[in-house]
């Protein structure tokens, strides 16, 4: 079966991804759903939250009043639109819980799968 999603993306010349590369969907699959009515909704797969101790640690941030997610992004892995990966790193299924506590400790971490240097506390494997 063609994948809807995928189908009409290309029908349309979009990318063949439905998703950029630095998103937390990309290469995720689709799926579809038929209504009671017979019509098709295209979806993504549900993305489960890796478990922090699968990245390797680059350095700590500790919360100051004031944080924002999409700030520390941009300070830390230069774009603000990985967040999610901060979120990722520490376990975070609310991003705002993150930085709701000034002293809380954050990991600053390598990309899942991006094994980290041999004794340095952080490797992924």
């Amino acid at each position: 079966m063609t994948d809807p999603l995928q189908a009409f993306l290309q029908t349309n010349g979009l990318a063949s991804a439905p998703f950029a590369p630095g998103s937390r969907y990309h290469g995720l699959p689709t799926a579809e759903y038929t209504r009671p009515d017979g019509s098709v909704v295209a979806f993504v797969r549900r993305r489960f939250v890796p478990p922090p101790a699968s990245f390797a640690l680059i350095q700590e941030h500790q919360v100051v009043a004031g944080d924002r997610l999409d700030n520390l992004a941009a300070h830390y892995l230069g774009d603000p639109l990985l967040f999610w990966r901060l979120c990722d790193a520490n376990g975070a299924m609310r991003p705002d819980a993150l930085t709701a506590e000034p002293g809380r400790r954050l990991r600053i971490t390598l990309p899942a799968g991006v094994p980290g240097l041999a004794g340095d506390g952080g490797d992924a494997g």
